[in-house]
């Protein structure tokens, strides 16, 4: 991938980064850069980094100077930058083997709706219909979970009146305000922390609080007793499906408290959101999501309460009319509107046997699946 010669700036880099449509750019002491374009790594066709030097002269310019003693002391650090051409970028700066690197992901300039972003029609209708409780966007890194976030943010901010609260590591989206009133607070420019953030959140009146991620057991404690106390709280998780979110949930918790955890969870817990983005047919559109949803109704809220998370997958599998789904439903949905290849959605198949039992009654034309198999497998 070629971006010019081999005397290269920063700002050279995330210029590139636009005009590939990249997702993420990766620096490394020893490799040239590399853009992550569509999900796979791509390399800058320039000179390798020679030193650590080089990377730290990119950074000092754009760390903030009330960071820098962060990364100093835990080898770690997570800003967000205006780019040259106004675009924003979250940037990793981390140390390995004594040298700093970096990982910069591209944050969209427009604010993506539901229907850009390839959302089924149950994530619009969970924001329209609750004012209170928890709702979760769960995945792996790279999965799309700030976009879906900011998107669910956005529609709150166009729809109603509230006063929204963000607290983030760092800020990633700059909302414009519309009809809500809204206030993001940076971790570490602001507040030091998501616990020191959320011990004072309620009293700041909000209506919305978005935490940008929940690490640890403070952080989701504070989350739930405010959807509890009737806010709306908007979160992201790192797990691989849905039903694990509460495995997860609970392994910040001592085993003395999961009892009040799971009562907890069983009265504030509106939804779960879980997905993977996979490679698109159409290539300007990279990558769309395969989703799964598990929705908080009466029967979900007695399992959580008694602990019989293993019942989670059926009913999920169950309840598709009432708009739940797992990725098996989603996989199949995608087949037959023609977005993803045959192939692909089998390589993200939690259970291929169930997918391609599900697709057997797509109906398609000798153009349709078929093609698409043959065009994925080549």
């Amino acid at each position: 991938m070629e971006a010019g010669n081999n005397s290269f700036s920063l700002d050279d880099l995330l210029r590139g980064m636009a005009r590939f449509d990249a997702s993420d750019l990766h620096l490394k002491v020893g490799y040239p850069p590399y853009y992550r374009v569509a999900g796979a790594l791509r390399r800058v066709e320039v000179a390798p980094i020679s030193s650590s030097e080089q990377i730290e002269e990119m950074m000092s310019a754009i760390i903030p100077p009330k960071r820098r003693s962060d990364y100093e002391t835990k080898g770690d650090l997570d800003f967000a930058y205006q780019g040259p051409t106004g675009e924003r970028f979250r940037i990793n700066v981390f140390r390995c083997n004594e040298e700093m690197h970096s990982a910069i992901r591209r944050v969209r300039s427009v604010i993506p709706s539901f229907e850009e972003l390839h959302l089924p029609p149950i994530y619009k209708q969970i924001i329209e219909k609750h004012n209170e409780g928890l709702i979760l966007v769960s995945g792996v890194t790279g999965s799309g979970k700030s976009c879906t976030l900011a998107a669910m943010m956005d529609y709150i901010n166009e729809h109603r009146n509230e006063h929204i609260i963000t607290i983030e590591d760092p800020v990633e989206f700059v909302f414009t305000p519309k009809k809500s009133v809204i206030s993001q607070r940076e971790i570490g420019l602001d507040i030091p922390d998501y616990a020191e953030a959320l011990k004072y959140v309620v009293r700041q009146d909000p209506d919305v609080v978005f935490i940008g991620e929940m690490r640890d057991g403070l952080t989701m404690l504070a989350a739930i007793q405010a959807a509890e106390t009737g806010h709306l709280v908007l979160g992201s998780i790192h797990c691989a499906d849905a039903p694990q979110a509460l495995a997860r949930i609970l392994e910040y918790f001592s085993q003395d408290q999961h009892e009040f955890i799971r009562s907890s969870l069983s009265n504030s817990l509106v939804a779960v959101c879980c997905q993977k983005l996979l490679p698109a047919v159409d290539p300007k559109v990279a990558r769309v999501p395969a989703t799964e949803v598990l929705l908080a109704n009466s029967l979900v809220r007695e399992k959580i309460r008694h602990g019989e998370d293993e019942d989670l997958p059926d009913i999920i599998a169950s309840s598709i009319s009432d708009g739940m789904r797992n990725f098996t439903y989603s996989l199949a949905e995608l087949l037959d509107r023609e977005l993803v290849y045959y192939d692909v959605a089998m390589q993200y198949a939690p259970n291929r046997e169930a997918l391609q039992s599900s697709i057997q009654g797509i109906k398609t034309s000798s153009h349709g699946l078929v093609s698409r198999i043959r065009k994925g497998a080549g």
